[in-house]
Order: C-alpha cells, then sequence, then structure tokens
C-alpha cells in the first residue's frame, strides 16, 4: 500500500513537472512567432493578437505567475501593441486607436516582472522595458488629452511620474530628469485629474509643479479651491501669487470672485468685480453680476432699516445695469434686473402699509395713502422695464409674474388675467 501511495506521489510530480515544461515551451513559441511580427509590424499586427491570447493560456499554470519571463513577455506584447496603434495614428489621424489601456497594461507587467525577477538580467530588461512603456504611456496621455478624454490622460500621465520614480530609486536615467519635462509632466498630470473632476488627486502633481516653479493658472486655482475651506489663508497666498504670475490672465479673478458669490460674501466681492470690469469691460456677466451684488446690499440694508445706504446701494445696481444695457440694448438680464429693482423696493413697503392699514385716524389714513402711493409709483416705474425685457425673451416665467402681479396691484385685472393664463400655458 505505501508502494502504492509513492508511485502516486511520483505521479503527481512528474505532473507538474510536465506542466512547468509545457507553459516554458508555449512561452517559447510566443516569442519565436514575434519574430514575423517584426518583418512588418503594421501589416503584421494580428500576430500580437494571437500572442496575448496564447499568453492568457501560459498564464493559467501557476509557476506562470511567478515568473519574472512570463510578465516580461506580456509586457512586451503590450508595448508593441501600443507603438503599432500610435505609429498608424500618425499615419493617419482619423485612425481610432482600439488598445487605449495597451500602455498601463505593459507598465503593470513589467512591475510585476520587476517584483519577481530572480536574475539580474531581468531586473535589467524590466528597467529597460520601462522605460520605453513611459515614452508609450506619454504618447497616449497626449493623444487622450487632446481628444479631450482627461480621465484617461490621467491615468497615463500619472504613471509615467510613477516610472520616473522607480528609476531613481534604481539610479538610472529618466526622461523627466530635465526640469522642465518634470514640471510639465507633473503639470498636465495634475490637469489632466482636474479637468476630470478627480480635483484632489490633482493637488498633489500641482503642488510638485509649483515647487518646480510652474506658473500656469490652473495650479493656483486648483490650489486655491482646495485649501479655501480648510487654510484660507494658505488659499489666498496662492491666489495672490498666480495673479501676480498670471498678471494677464483673468481666469484667477474669476475663480476667486466664483468662490466668493458662492459664500454671500457680497461685500469683498464689489472691488474684486470692479477690477473684473477692468480687465474686460465688455463682460457684460460681470457688469450684471456687480449690479446684482449691489441689488443685494441694497437688499439688506433695506430690511435693516438703513434706508439711505440701502437707496445709494440702489443706485450704483442700476448704474451697472445701465452700462450693460448701453453696451446691449437687448441684454435680458439688465433689463429685467432693473425692473426687479424698483419692484423689490415697492415690496419693501407692503409692512409699512400693513402696519397703519387698521388706523381710520385721519392720520392714520394720510400715512396709508401716501406709503401707497409711494408703492405704486414704484411698481408703475418698474413696469416699461418688464415689459421690455418680455420682448427680449417672451417665454420668461419671472417676467410674467411681475407683470401679473404689477397690473393686479394697479387695477387692470384683465391683463394681470391674461399673464396668469401664459404662466398656466408654461406649467407655472
Amino acid at each position: 500500500m505505501k508502494q502504492l501511495i509513492l508511485i502516486l506521489l511520483l505521479g503527481c510530480v512528474s505532473l507538474n513537472v510536465s506542466h512547468a515544461q509545457e507553459y516554458k515551451k508555449a512561452l517559447k513559441s510566443i516569442n519565436k512567432s514575434l519574430a514575423s511580427y517584426y518583418e512588418n509590424p503594421i501589416e503584421n499586427k494580428a500576430v500580437l493578437t494571437t500572442a496575448l491570447a496564447d499568453l492568457d493560456q501560459v498564464f493559467m499554470a501557476d509557476d506562470a505567475k511567478a515568473d519574472a519571463d512570463a510578465w516580461l513577455t506580456k509586457g512586451m506584447i503590450f508595448n508593441e501593441l501600443a507603438r503599432n496603434e500610435m505609429a498608424r495614428k500618425q499615419l493617419d489621424p482619423n485612425f481610432v486607436i482600439g488598445s487605449l489601456d495597451a500602455p498601463s497594461m505593459a507598465y503593470e507587467a513589467f512591475k510585476k516582472a520587476l517584483s519577481l525577477a530572480a536574475k539580474k538580467s531581468q531586473t535589467k530588461d524590466a528597467l529597460t522595458d520601462l522605460v520605453e512603456t513611459e515614452s508609450n504611456l506619454n504618447n497616449m496621455g497626449i493623444t487622450l488629452f487632446q481628444s479631450e478624454n482627461y480621465a484617461g490622460a490621467y491615468n497615463n500621465f500619472s504613471k509615467t511620474i510613477d516610472i520616473h520614480n522607480i528609476l531613481k530609486e534604481n539610479k538610472l536615467k529618466s526622461r523627466l530628469d530635465d526640469e522642465t519635462v518634470f514640471k510639465d509632466q507633473n503639470f498636465y498630470t495634475g490637469a489632466a485629474a482636474y479637468l476630470a473632476g478627480e480635483k484632489a488627486a490633482a493637488i498633489p502633481y500641482f503642488e510638485t509643479c509649483y515647487k518646480a516653479g510652474g506658473t500656469y493658472p490652473m495650479i493656483y486655482e486648483g490650489l486655491f479651491q482646495h485649501y479655501i475651506e480648510s487654510d484660507p489663508n494658505k488659499a489666498m497666498e496662492y491666489m495672490d501669487q498666480g495673479k501676480k504670475a498670471n498678471p494677464d490672465d483673468n481666469s484667477l479673478l474669476f475663480a476667486e470672485i466664483n468662490y466668493f458669490l458662492s459664500k454671500g460674501k457680497l461685500d469683498v466681492l464689489t472691488d474684486k468685480l470692479k477690477a473684473a470690469i477692468k480687465a474686460e469691460p465688455d463682460n457684460l456677466s460681470v457688469i450684471n453680476t456687480l449690479g446684482n451684488v449691489y441689488d443685494q446690499l441694497n437688499q439688506q440694508e433695506r430690511a435693516a432699516g438703513n434706508l439711505a445706504k440701502a437707496d445709494e446701494y440702489f443706485d450704483l445696481a442700476y448704474g451697472y445695469f445701465d452700462q450693460a444695457i448701453q453696451k446691449d440694448p437687448n441684454n435680458f438680464d439688465a433689463k429685467y434686473s432693473q425692473g426687479a429693482l424698483y419692484y423689490n423696493k415697492a415690496a419693501s413697503l407692503t409692512n409699512k402699509l400693513n402696519e397703519v392699514a387698521n388706523d381710520f385716524s385721519s392720520a392714520g389714513t394720510k400715512k396709508f395713502n401716501e406709503i401707497k402711493a409711494e408703492m405704486d409709483g414704484l411698481f408703475a416705474k418698474a413696469l416699461p422695464y418688464f415689459t421690455a425685457a418680455e420682448k427680449i425673451n417672451g417665454s420668461d416665467a419671472n417676467t410674467m409674474i411681475a407683470l401679473k402681479e404689477i397690473y393686479a396691484r394697479t387695477g387692470d385685472l384683465e391683463k394681470s388675467a391674461s399673464y396668469k393664463a401664459k404662466l398656466e400655458a408654461l406649467g407655472n
């Protein structure tokens, strides 16, 4: 019985050796078949596809998964696939690359080979092949960035920097040893992540680029937005440095304005918006935004009972809306906003009117009539602006609501009813 068990065990060992020998033979056969590919890489691309399919069979053997040579072969095939398709893309700009992940697959294979290398030759081959892979990753990243596939570009660019670090750890030369190339590579890696919506992932690359002397506006915009909540002082330092480094670029100013708008910090905004108008005098959006900021300040002061200050802001808001109209008589936002100034000022008198509504004394009646006359006068001033706004955009619901209310308050119930019908037709 013991003899039978021993025979069975020997049989198992023989079987494992046989499997090991089979995958080695298969691996050798794959490498041999690639010779025909090199005779005409463009025409013989199918050889690579067949080789990859055969390699999948090789990796079914556990021994192959632990063999650096198998991973080196896999990386080489994916490298050739990437180089083949990039060459066809250069010859024909309309060629659609089918193997977008080939450089990344080569990168993963060579990293695995490096981790499994048992011989100096295997380590050397893996590192040498990673240099070529870095070039393929960079070319693929550029292609994807130009086609606005920013997530794909980031995936490729980030691996070029990983390879640079691997080469440095092994005291080898890298394309990114050049300071300018290193700086630009970090910027475009961060930019790809940023534009792909992975803004947190962009920050380490932006910081590296910044430390290397990069001055691209997006660096400072990304760092500003990243730190503005957690470290406002640091964020503002980045913003100020970015403006100094890019005096003719307005993107940072607008990023700052948008942040303060989102936080409702109106008092901070006026000077920044004036600077934006000075930089872009024909930007009607910025002019209207400053008008709206002054309008919000007007409403805040009016609600607090500071009428003199409110009227000062009212006049400033009206003036900026008027600037926009002077540049574009058909600017809907400006026309509507001027009407809204008068409308909201009239509506602010409602509480005062209600306070004296039940005072039937002669003094109370007089006060009621005075407030109502002022209110009606303001609604009357608002009317032509809303009418003009409607001519520019006849489907704006807010304009129709304002006209419906004004006509109702002035006693023209027929027109008020017509605007009510228009609103119902719009589904409002």
